[in-house]
């Protein structure tokens, strides 16, 4: 992949996953620095005809700030509870950074079975691509607050290659407190390299991933592959970035190598 601005140039529809390492100082409180910054770029793109989907961590963290914890709930009530606290304080932030540049988003809450029941499936769907053509910018979580291991996705970065999948885009960019996949872990390898291009998800890639995400967070590289196969599978790409560097999201979308790209498997 010679030239990342050609292979691009075509996007217009993205999904946007932030992670709660992104969204949130290691207090567990949220990083305004950080958040205005994701949106300004979000509003941006937006501006230039890019229809735009955010998928965001950081509930549960959010909730652990305002409710004074320091150490991640262990339980499925304490997580629960944290989320509940967490969605609210999250959502009101969205749409009031949003607001402050013109622009109006909804809320969606997800869980698998949403994924996995027809009716809900088609439902979701028709509900996102309604919002699209509003110009509404949806902002995305897993429904924390009701969830259970029989209806959970697990990660964000999970349910943003299945909400990519679901409403056709483009393109998935999974911010990250890592630039991109490299050859080992670079958290214990100091020689460890970046990996710029994936044009196919080798077992040698699969490898690579090893290393387990943050204290706030709940995916590692691992998960991050996985989201890649769901993507590259439904004939978009993906794109895998740190989430604190200023303009990012902008740098990426103008061509600029930045992260690892996870090519379509279709690049006709």
């Amino acid at each position: 992949m010679n030239n990342r601005k050609e292979y691009l140039k075509d996007v217009t529809r993205i999904v946007v996953k932030v992670g709660t390492s992104t969204l949130t100082h290691s207090t567990g409180l949220l990083n305004y620095k950080h958040i205005e910054n994701l949106i300004r770029q979000l509003a941006d793109i937006h501006n230039q005809g890019i229809q735009v989907v955010l998928v965001t961590s950081g509930a549960i963290g959010a909730g652990m700030g305002k409710l004074g914890h320091t150490i991640r709930p262990e339980t499925i009530p304490e997580k629960q509870a944290a989320a509940a606290v967490g969605q609210g304080i999250l959502i009101h932030m969205y749409e009031k950074f949003f607001s402050e540049y013109g622009k109006t988003t909804a809320q969606i809450l997800l869980t698998k079975e949403d994924f996995e029941d027809k009716t809900r499936y088609l439902n979701a769907h028709n509900t996102f691509l309604m919002l699209l053509s509003q110009g509404v910018i949806p902002v995305v979580n897993e429904n924390d607050a009701v969830i259970v291991d029989e209806i959970m996705v697990g990660d964000n970065d999970t349910l943003s290659a299945m909400v990519t999948n679901l409403i056709g885009a483009d393109l998935l960019i999974i911010l990250s407190d890592i630039e991109g996949l490299y050859d080992a872990n670079p958290k214990t390898n100091p020689n460890a390299k970046m990996i710029y291009n994936v044009s196919e998800i080798t077992n040698e890639i699969k490898k690579s991933a090893e290393g387990a995400g943050t204290d706030l967070g709940t995916g590692g590289m691992a998960t991050k592959i996985k989201a890649a196969e769901i993507v590259v599978a439904s004939n978009a790409s993906m794109i895998i970035a740190e989430g604190s560097v200023l303009n990012v999201i902008t740098d990426i979308l103008e061509g600029i190598e930045i992260g690892t790209l996870f090519q379509r498997t279709n690049l006709l």
